[in-house]
């Protein structure tokens, strides 16, 4: 089993629904402005903010590297693909790419990544994403949580250093006679500079309309940034 389905299998144990309440909504803001007309949504887990935005009005698709996430999408009705961004054919008026989809992806494939997305969209058209600060990673990332419940064990164990962020993933799930499988994988997310984020942006050819500071976790200092980039 790979990192992002084994994160798909321990996610909603993590309780992450007052976060995930508050950054969807701020989403859900900048989406209702621009009112376009069709939306992808670049690692969109199991689909539940194309369930919140669409409407008769948009079309959606949602795309992400891990199957098991995309099973769940489908399941929900939601259209959508296990494909990587540089693989989608069509062309979108907004492309978003929530809960540090960015920091998945290092320096070396970056620009890379962003010029894939500034080739799905329409002229006129806006990417929308949020990364982690500094503050992000050092303070609010880092650290040890343990869940045990009736029918598994999770282990989550992450820290810092180096501008990098490698979580180890812990799972003991029960299955028959009462046995345990234990599963086991490390995610590694990268910092990225609002700096050195705008500079790839211009480069490519967007213009960074916003970088909010957004602050899900201290009311004096952000936890993300929120980008606005029109092409």
């Amino acid at each position: 089993m790979n990192a992002l389905n084994l994160y798909s299998l321990v996610e909603q144990d993590l309780d992450f629904s007052e976060e995930i309440a508050e950054l969807y909504n701020a989403y859900e803001l900048f989406i209702n402005q621009i009112e376009p007309s069709s939306l992808i949504d670049i690692g969109c887990g199991q689909g539940d903010f194309l369930l919140q935005v669409k409407n008769e009005d948009m079309k959606t698709f949602g795309i992400d590297l891990s199957d098991e996430q995309i099973k769940i999408c489908q399941e929900k009705g939601i259209d959508s693909a296990c494909i990587d961004i540089a693989d989608v054919k069509d062309k979108y008026d907004c492309a978003t790419a929530m809960f540090d989809v960015l920091n998945y992806i290092n320096q070396n494939e970056l620009k890379n990544f962003i010029q894939n997305t500034y080739n799905v969209l329409n002229n006129d058209s806006y990417f929308i994403f949020d990364v982690n600060t500094l503050f992000g990673f050092e303070e609010v990332a880092q650290g040890s949580l343990n869940i045990n419940k009736q029918d598994k064990f999770i282990g989550i164990d992450a820290y810092f250093e180096d501008e990098k962020l490698s979580t180890n993933i812990t799972l003991f799930q029960k299955e028959q006679n009462d046995l345990y499988k234990k599963y086991n994988e490390t995610i590694t997310q990268y910092y990225h500079s609002k700096e050195y984020l705008e500079d790839i942006l211009k480069d490519i050819g967007f213009e960074v309309q916003n970088a909010l500071e957004f602050k899900l976790h201290d009311e004096n200092n952000a936890d993300k940034y929120i980008f606005l980039c029109k092409k």
